[in-house]
């Protein structure tokens, strides 16, 4: 007889495909890859080739579990492929003394130093004022409720400050901002890619973890698709860090996108649960 914990277990399906052209021999790097996570199992396939060609990938490890590959490609045709089915619950991340300095340190697109600035000083000072866990909240409906979703809104150099300008800006946007607030008022946050099932649009998905504790927490302010399904891919102190590709200059042309992200359980987005990236 099968126990029921096992029959129940949270099944994952991710996964992406790229295209683009390279104009020349380019080094490229990837975070596409399911992060390495204690009570997560998985089976998954990379595969990145040019003009039909299979390349080879070199996987180098990252903070929290981030799996960069790093691919030396020739000029043509690119198509990078991901898949992975993942079994169970991660365990939740630590937070460290390194996190605990480390993000709440301005970067270069959580520009925290100038918040104050672009949201009126005292506005800071009153999120300062209230409990960490009561903070968070705020924090993330005042983003919320500042911004507006709009896909293909902000350019990829924008920081903080160009979307709360405009109002609007995608997931990225919403993340740099909220971890931008966290950070002025002395609680570490960082971003996180993920593979986010229910989301709509389906696309790569940023979202914050603030440290409480002990706890990472998980923080998303676009509210579009359900926390508890989210699936990590790679961690940082912005968008610099987790970007799912990159290059060493602008010989890469990018044509398609897909992403997919699918869960054996998908329940609704419940804004005011304290929840742990698993």
């Amino acid at each position: 007889m099968t126990p029921a914990s096992v029959r129940t277990q949270l099944v994952r399906e991710v996964g992406c495909a790229l295209d683009g052209v390279l104009g020349e021999p380019t080094a490229l790097v990837l975070a596409i890859a399911v992060a390495d996570a204690e009570g997560l199992s998985r089976s998954e396939r990379l595969r990145v080739a040019v003009d039909g060609r299979s390349l080879a990938a070199a996987e180098h490890p990252g903070p929290a579990g981030t799996r960069w590959h790093t691919v030396d490609a020739p000029a043509g045709r690119l198509r990078i492929e991901y898949e992975a089915t993942v079994r169970g619950r991660a365990r939740p991340a630590a937070v460290s003394p390194l996190d605990r300095i480390l993000d709440v340190r301005p970067s270069r697109y959580v520009q925290s130093d100038i918040v104050p600035a672009l949201i009126h000083g005292e506005v800071v000072r009153a999120f300062a004022t209230l409990p960490p866990l009561e903070r968070i909240g705020a924090v993330r409906d005042a983003v919320g409720g500042a911004l507006e979703y709009s896909w293909a809104s902000t350019r990829l150099t924008d920081g903080i400050a160009e979307p709360l300008e405009a109002g609007q800006g995608v997931c990225r946007d919403f993340a740099h901002v909220v971890a931008g607030i966290l950070r002025a008022t002395d609680l570490p946050a960082r971003v996180v890619s993920v593979y986010a099932p229910g989301l709509e649009p389906m696309d790569f998905h940023a979202v914050v973890e603030v440290a409480v504790g002990e706890e990472w927490l998980l923080v998303d302010a676009t509210g579009l698709a359900p926390r508890r399904t989210m699936l990590r891919i790679a961690t940082g102190r912005d968008a610099a860090d987790t970007a799912y590709l990159a290059s060493d200059g602008s010989a890469l042309a990018l044509t398609s996108v897909r992403v997919r992200a699918a869960a054996s359980e998908c329940g609704p987005e419940l804004p005011e649960e304290l929840l742990a990236l698993g």
